[in-house]
């Protein structure tokens, strides 16, 4: 049996002993790195090399809308019931994508679209229609069902009607934030979707002819306990989607004021939140599902798994990728792109991400280029965090770098992991083994040139 698909080996101890805080390494350099003096100019030099690549396109949407507030959400929102709030965002959007179509070269096919938000599907059958034939006049857009075309989706909020109408916009992906089915969890969090509008859904994007089907749980909600987690799990493995995710619910409410209406004496202690771990990790893996790495699971014929064995699989804003070729262009409040070797992200306030677009202006307000140093660490750290191994050699080749000479500070502060048994180190390169591969961010962490151990409270607990 391959390292990917045994089951994780859980040692409390060790656990305890490594579990701090730490980024989810979605980009590197991470966000805090982003500097606020990012030209415009930087922001051309990048489009110019982003050209000059030839790479296919990846486009992603943040539409920030939410009819209801979810007390634990921590993403860039807009909760109100005037629906005519969304189509004056829509129309910055089209002229954001206008802007950028300006000076991208878009006969470079986009293989991967994904909708995020807030919740995607706020918006009306129309206006999907008006946006995605918005973005095919801009960009263009795969009609053979080749590329991964994804949207999230609240499935509470959600009608089948809706459902129907994406997949013939072009939508092949689905992903569901179910996050929990136990009636008095979703009391102290205010998000509600019973198990029989899921399976409702489920049963008809296999009907549609939806290739993927990935649903969201988060673990450490208010009133979740062994038993009710259990049962919600048991209920969604039968639902049977490709793909799962587990997320660790961090509460920061004095970085996120929604998070304010739990009450902390609701939420399951830290002990019985990692029994809660532990026992829907064994669950899941008893099921079928392989663990990808960071909170995701995915049945063994998914592409993820395939993509991790063949060596192809990355990480993105998105989460876990098969497009690694891709350049991410992204549009909407808040949204960041990767392309031209830089991240560029734009206003975080919809106030000004609509006044920027009104006067014709990029709506970035930071953004960083990558150097040598970003790249080689950028490489090391997705090598390890979707692969769970770390060649040296293919360093020396990509880098030119003897990593035993160039990292031997990095390497010195590993000797304690391995002595753990968490990870191999030899001449040849790093491998993370099965009782590490739940402490993969704190592994990454050593090669963070950047993170400031002292100031740890943006970041989330490692597991």
């Amino acid at each position: 049996m391959s390292l990917y698909q045994e089951p994780l080996a859980w040692d409390q101890s060790v656990i305890d002993r490594y579990d701090l805080s730490g980024p989810r390494y979605t980009s590197y350099p991470t966000a805090p790195q982003f500097r606020d003096d990012f030209s415009r100019q930087q922001w051309l030099e990048a489009v110019a090399r982003s050209n000059r690549s030839g790479k296919p396109l990846s486009l992603y949407f943040h539409i920030p809308f939410c009819d209801t507030l979810c007390f634990y959400c921590a993403c860039n929102k807009i909760v109100t019931h005037k629906r005519s709030r969304a189509m004056p965002y829509l129309e910055r959007v089209d002229r954001e994508m206008a802007l950028q179509a300006e000076v991208f070269d878009t006969d470079r096919p986009v293989s991967q679209l994904h909708w995020g938000g807030g919740t995607p599907t706020y918006i009306s059958e129309d206006e999907m229609t008006w946006l995605m034939d918005a973005t095919r006049r801009h960009f263009q857009l795969l009609d053979n069902d080749e590329g991964e075309y994804s949207v999230e989706v609240h499935p509470g909020r959600m009608s089948v009607g809706k459902l129907v109408h994406m997949r013939q916009l072009g939508f092949n992906r689905v992903s569901m934030g179910v996050q929990d089915f136990n009636p008095e969890v979703q009391r102290a969090v205010n998000r509600y979707n019973s198990v029989e509008q899921v399976r409702e859904l489920v049963d008809v994007a296999r009907d549609q002819g939806y290739q993927s089907i990935s649903m969201d749980l988060i673990y450490g909600l208010p009133l979740q306990t062994r038993a009710s987690v259990k049962e919600t799990l048991d209920q969604v493995i039968d639902l049977g989607p490709d793909r799962l995710s587990l997320f660790n619910y961090a509460h920061l409410p004095h970085l996120f004021k929604s998070q304010r209406l739990i009450h902390e004496s609701d939420l399951p202690s830290p002990q019985d939140k990692l029994a809660i771990l532990h026992e829907a990790i064994e669950r899941l893996q008893s099921a079928g599902y392989v663990y990808i790495g960071m909170d995701h699971f995915a049945k063994p014929d998914d592409s993820l798994v395939k993509a991790q064995q063949e060596g192809r699989l990355q990480r993105n804003f998105q989460g876990y990728s098969t497009h690694a070729e891709c350049d991410l262009i992204a549009f909407g409040v808040s949204a960041i792109s990767y392309y031209g070797s830089t991240y560029i992200q734009n206003a975080k306030k919809v106030e000004e991400y609509q006044t920027r677009i009104d006067e014709g202006r990029p709506a970035l307000i930071k953004g960083v280029r990558l150097q040598p140093e970003d790249h080689l660490r950028r490489a090391v750290i997705n090598q390890l965090i979707c692969h769970f191994k770390l060649s040296f050699g293919q360093l020396y080749e990509r880098f030119g770098i003897n990593p035993n000479q160039y990292f031997r500070d990095e390497l010195a502060q590993l000797a304690p992991m391995v002595e753990d048994g968490l990870i191999e180190v030899t001449p040849a390169g790093i491998t993370v083994l099965n009782k590490g591969r739940l402490l993969i961010r704190r592994v990454c962490m050593v090669f963070d040139q950047y993170l400031d151990t002292g100031n740890q409270i943006r970041y989330s607990k490692v597991i």
